[in-house]
């Protein structure tokens, strides 16, 4: 999506707060702000979800509980439909319905990037298979 020029008139104390955190985490002020009101809409949309992982690998996740892709990646290895599913989850896990719910829902708000990070996880499981081949291979 192009970006669009806007202007905002912040007090001194939010410009201070905002350019010390910019500066800690090496980014640019107008980068962080970008990323506070995109998570800052996002669990005023969704309650129960917060963000997690430094600023070059954030990620969605519930308040107390596990990343976003983590539920809905479990809920795919399981049988049945939707609420079917939930109940496992939630019987196997500490996670009371509502809250896998509450992911479910972020999730189909935002597929691509849960879409991302399943794959991503998929990938790194792959990859660390054909390492331990590899090792495998240098002990026969």
């Amino acid at each position: 999506m192009p970006s669009r020029s806007t202007s905002f008139r912040l007090s001194d104390d939010a410009k201070d707060r905002l350019s010390d955190r910019a500066e800690r985490e090496g980014c640019s002020v107008t980068a962080l702000l970008e990323r506070l009101i995109i998570e800052g809409v996002d669990t005023l949309d969704h309650p129960g979800i917060v963000y997690r992982g430094p600023s070059h690998d954030r990620r969605a996740a519930l308040a107390a509980g596990p990343d976003v892709w983590e539920v809905v990646a479990r809920l795919r290895e399981l049988e049945g439909d939707e609420e079917e599913r939930i109940a496992v989850l939630a019987t196997e896990s500490d996670l009371h319905p509502r809250q896998i719910r509450t992911a479910l829902e972020f999730a189909s708000r935002h597929p691509d990037d849960v879409e991302a990070r399943i794959a991503r996880n998929e990938q790194a499981i792959e990859d660390g298979r054909e390492a331990a081949k590899r090792r495998q291979a240098l002990l026969t």
